[in-house]
């Protein structure tokens, strides 16, 4: 092996050759013509999506010694490698772009709020991640681990839980469970008063999720909407739909 693994950045590699085969079929279940790679590391995904035909490819890595050993292992791969943190990059094209990943377990979260700010030029991302932020992302509300993640997500994708990877499955072996999840961009997205009033109250209603939503949201309506019996109930209990219907009642 020519390169080293670093703790640091969260590095667990793919060994699993039917688990890389799994993702890349699922990621062709949708078309695409433009390609971005987060964090191909050793290559185990890369491998193969180099081989894909006729799109435009590139990948974002942070770790120069992996650069090094992509390029000199893919030499297909030379000049469309981002060398940087994927959380900095700007958009690595002018049209739409498909996300795929086996994204580093210290960052995932960011990730998928990195991948909500390229919205409208992202239709679908595919990627594994900590079982823990797959389900999350995945969950409905009601849910123990419904949360901020949750609803954020859901508002703009329609969110898949694919399959489970188990820990044998790497090098190192993480001391986790992995899954894998698909976003598709929803064409339904609920009407909402402004997506900075949506992301306010979502994050203001869960930041003290054992409190109604009376106690919790309290300083972005009036006291006469909090008479509502709506907000006896919990944020957890609430759709995103009704997160975005509220918003026309914030103040």
């Amino acid at each position: 092996m020519e390169y080293r693994l670093k703790k640091s950045l969260g590095q667990h590699f793919l060994k699993d050759e039917t688990v890389c085969q799994r993702i890349i079929a699922e990621l062709q279940r949708f078309p695409f013509d433009r390609l971005l790679e987060v964090g191909p590391g050793g290559g185990a995904l890369t491998k193969y999506l180099v081989k894909i035909p006729a799109i435009d490819f590139k990948a974002v890595e942070l770790d120069e010694e992996k650069v090094i050993f992509l390029e000199k292992s893919y030499p297909a791969l030379r000049g469309k490698i981002i060398h940087e943190n994927f959380l900095d990059s700007k958009s690595p094209f002018e049209d739409a772009f498909t996300i795929v990943g086996n994204f580093p377990y210290n960052i995932s979260t960011q990730i998928l709020f990195k991948v909500l700010e390229w919205k409208q030029q992202v239709p679908v991302c595919i990627g594994m991640f900590q079982k823990e932020v797959a389900e999350r992302a995945a969950s409905k509300e009601g849910s123990k681990v419904y949360g901020v993640l949750s609803v954020l997500v859901q508002a703009f994708y329609k969110v898949e839980y694919l399959f489970d990877v188990d820990p044998a499955c790497f090098n190192p072996p993480p001391k986790v469970m992995s899954g894998v999840i698909r976003l598709t961009r929803r064409e339904d997205v609920p009407a909402m008063k402004s997506e900075r009033a949506f992301f306010n109250l979502v994050k203001t209603g869960f930041n003290q999720r054992r409190k109604t939503l009376r106690n919790a949201v309290k300083s972005l309506f009036t006291a006469e909407e909090l008479k509502d019996e709506l907000f006896n109930k919990r944020a957890e209990v609430l759709s995103v739909e009704e997160f975005a219907a509220l918003t026309f009642r914030m103040s």
